[in-house]
């Protein structure tokens, strides 16, 4: 494979993005990205519930929300298909920032959607509706911002800046929970198992209202971007295709397929951490689905402390795999994390201190495997298809790992009886499946990104 040429032969490029400019495009657009995704996240499991899904048995209730909430999984891939050829024929900045106008209008909508008992059954099919819209926007979101990263890294640096967008996932993780956090203390329930009915009647809707303004400061700054070398160079040559989708299932079949397998680990370990864990944490012990039994507003603290490890081990990860290389550092988390699934049940049995070690361990795993696949994924893919296939990879594994995991965890949870074992088996059952496709993939981190 050639070298790395950030440049051409070493002359500097004008009309080059600084540094800056990147961190900030790329990091503060997924910030806001997964701040409104986790919102909706956290909302449910916490609230629609008790105010969409009303249908007598609390479990079944769960499980629509949060099947609603997997149909945004869903709708990913056709996000990544439509933004991916923008992207591609366009160019990265337009593909952007539509995708961030989409993401915060649907969004603020829901905040003003009308509950069950105000409009029946209208009001779960607009919900998924706009959870559908959602979906379709982070589809083009999360890989417009890791290539913009990448085709604008210096040489050697490319794990470093692929990290920047990487970093918005815990960072919308820490402002969204924070926000429900506040709004949990200021709204506080006698209740530990439900939020009170202020929160249910009016408190939930603010977190989704403060999307448009954070959205429209997302779209400021990406409006400041130019076009990466890397896009200008395929525009220039003559490479841009008409039907970028079909071009690379024709050009790079292969490379979708194990980039897909590449990232179905991370993403299934992802939402266990962050929906599944919530779920589990509040449930009552003596609860038809007994959990850990932890009021909410509790839980999001352990929440937003286990977050932190993940920014930390996210920003480690980059310069992490710049030294030593994507497929050897991914190989190894894997393998960790095929483990971390085997020992759920003496963690999550042994009382605080067993929950502590459980949430820290997941999301340090969570940050060293979520740091590098936005890199490892632009690499496989050239510069005319970059776009598209970054995207098709990641929210195909997003479709069949992530739609899944939160419903499919509830279900096993349900079926060992109130213990997450099966829960925990499945992740590890995952893991291996990525780690089987890092063997057979090959080392990325000398590829020409220009070409």
């Amino acid at each position: 494979m050639a070298e790395d040429k950030t440049l051409s032969e070493g002359v500097a490029d004008p009309v080059r993005n600084p540094a800056s400019r990147v961190f900030v495009a790329s990091m503060v657009g997924t910030t806001i990205e997964y701040y409104d995704f986790y919102i909706y996240a956290t909302a449910a499991v916490l609230v629609f519930p008790h105010l969409f899904f009303p249908a007598g048995d609390e479990t079944a209730s769960l499980l629509a929300s949060l099947a609603v909430f997997g149909a945004g999984m869903v709708a990913r891939p056709a996000g990544a298909i439509w933004f991916g050829h923008l992207g591609d024929r366009k160019g990265r900045r337009l593909a952007l920032t539509g995708s961030l106008v989409l993401m915060g209008a649907a969004t603020c909508l829901i905040g003003l959607l009308p509950v069950h008992d105000v409009m029946g059954w209208w009001a779960p099919l607009l919900l998924v509706i706009l959870r559908m819209a959602q979906g379709f926007a982070i589809g083009g979101e999360w890989s417009g911002a890791v290539v913009v990263a990448t085709e604008n890294a210096p040489a050697g640096q490319r794990g470093t800046f692929g990290t920047f967008p990487q970093l918005g996932a815990p960072f919308g993780f820490i402002l969204a929970n924070g926000v429900f956090l506040a709004l949990g203390t200021w709204l506080p329930s006698d209740d530990p198992s439900r939020p009170s009915d202020a929160f249910l009647q009016w408190g939930w809707r603010l977190p989704f209202l403060l999307a448009g303004l954070l959205a429209m400061i997302g779209i400021w700054v990406r409006l400041t971007l130019v076009e990466s070398e890397a896009f200008r160079r395929s525009e220039a040559s003559g490479r841009i295709r008409p039907l970028p989708l079909g071009s690379l299932f024709r050009e790079c079949g292969p490379a979708v397929v194990l980039g897909t397998l590449y990232t179905l680990a991370t993403t299934v370990l992802f939402f266990s951490m962050s929906t599944f864990s919530l779920s589990y944490g509040r449930a009552a012990p003596d609860a038809p689905l007994p959990g850990l039994g932890y009021d909410y507003t509790s839980f999001l603290a352990l929440l937003i402390l286990g977050v932190m490890f993940f920014a930390a081990t996210t920003a480690v990860s980059g310069p992490l795999s710049d030294r030593f290389g994507r497929r050897p550092l991914m190989l190894c988390v894997t393998i960790a994390i095929a483990v971390f699934g085997l020992i759920w049940v003496p963690l999550l049995s042994s009382g605080f201190w067993g929950l502590l070690i459980w949430l820290i361990t997941g999301f340090v795993l969570m940050g060293l495997t979520f740091g590098p696949i936005g890199v490892l994924l632009s690499e496989l893919f050239p510069s005319h298809l970059r776009y598209t296939g970054t995207g098709m990879a990641y929210n195909l594994a997003s479709m069949l790992g992530a739609s899944t995991a939160p419903f499919v965890m509830i279900a096993l949870w349900r079926a060992g009886a109130g213990s997450p074992v099966w829960a925990g088996l499945y992740l590890s059952g995952v893991a291996l499946v990525t780690l089987a496709a890092l063997l057979v993939g090959q080392e990325t981190r000398h590829v020409d990104i220009l070409g």
